[in-house]
């Protein structure tokens, strides 16, 4: 029996995460230093909020673009309720997400691509660096040591992923794409967030255009919403995971690593997801800027 096809929001919605991967892919760029690895079949892919960094990457970002007033408190505190209500009810209508999206991104039109790079190195000095798990960042420089070569993917905007990753000697990155013409951003996303099912398209196509084998590589994350990334490879592993991980990694027997004292890592269990994911997913819709380059 031929099995019954998705609704039409539904395959489409699948096609944006699709389209977003794909242009997360597009857009990494790999250091020079490790274009030659000793183990050129092998990589790690690494989530990076509560994974490789304290807190969403995307709300340290928010507050310093804030402080330098490149949007207003009113602007983040719109988009943040329509972002709390999407996660909150649990819609998943294409034609809502494009209307949240669209709303969100009213006030980045008009900002280039410059005055974000240059504003993202100032506030990883200021806020991200002293962030970084040094139980993660060991682990991503086993792999480094080893051969292997190592990517962030993360929601937060592709530039800011690639500072981050810079900073922390790794190979590049994946993160949210969004379009600019002759380097001004005009408000739209290259498909959707990196988010869920668009991190797995976009490592997929990753590892097809590296010609990476996923089964001997690794993934690490500390969400349930990453569990079709952590499923493409052969060694998934739970960095200071959410309650539905910790279960699902324990199930498969599956490595779990967690670098938070037991004060924070109860907080978390109980705070994360109400608060930083409904925040960080707003901001990640609001600030998930880069686009398309003019040749």
């Amino acid at each position: 029996m031929t099995p019954p096809a998705k609704p039409r929001r539904a395959r489409d919605l699948q096609r944006r995460s699709t389209l977003a991967g794909e242009a997360a892919a597009a857009a990494a760029e790999v250091e020079t230093a490790l274009h030659h690895p000793t183990d050129p079949a092998r990589a790690a892919f690494f989530d990076v909020d509560n994974t490789v960094m304290q807190g969403a990457s995307i709300f340290h970002l928010a507050r310093g673009l804030h402080r330098r007033e490149f949007f207003t408190t009113r602007e983040i505190l719109g988009a943040a309720w329509k972002q709390t209500y999407f996660r909150v009810v649990g819609v998943e209508d294409p034609d809502h997400v494009a209307q949240t999206r669209s709303s969100a991104l009213d006030f980045i039109a008009g900002h280039t691509v410059t005055e974000l790079e240059e504003l993202g190195e100032e506030i990883f000095d200021e806020v991200m660096a002293h962030r970084i798990w040094p139980g993660t960042r060991a682990l991503a420089q086993l792999h480094l040591d080893e051969g292997r070569r190592v990517w962030l993917v993360t929601a937060a905007p592709i530039e800011i992923a690639q500072i981050i990753a810079r900073r922390l000697g790794l190979t590049g990155a994946l993160g949210t794409v969004a379009e600019h013409e002759d380097g001004v951003y005009t408000g739209r996303l290259v498909g959707e967030m990196l988010h869920g099912p668009a991190k797995a398209a976009a490592v997929a196509a990753l590892a097809q255009r590296e010609r990476l084998d996923l089964s001997r590589c690794s993934a690490y994350s500390d969400s349930s919403n990453d569990l079709p990334m952590l499923a493409l490879v052969g060694d998934p592993v739970a960095i200071n995971p959410d309650a539905a991980l910790r279960a699902h990694a324990r199930e498969h027997g599956w490595r779990i690593r967690d670098y938070r004292t037991g004060r924070k890592a109860a907080r978390a269990a109980l705070v994360a997801a109400a608060l930083a994911g409904a925040a960080s997913g707003a901001l990640a819709a609001g600030l998930a800027v880069r686009g398309r380059r003019d040749p």
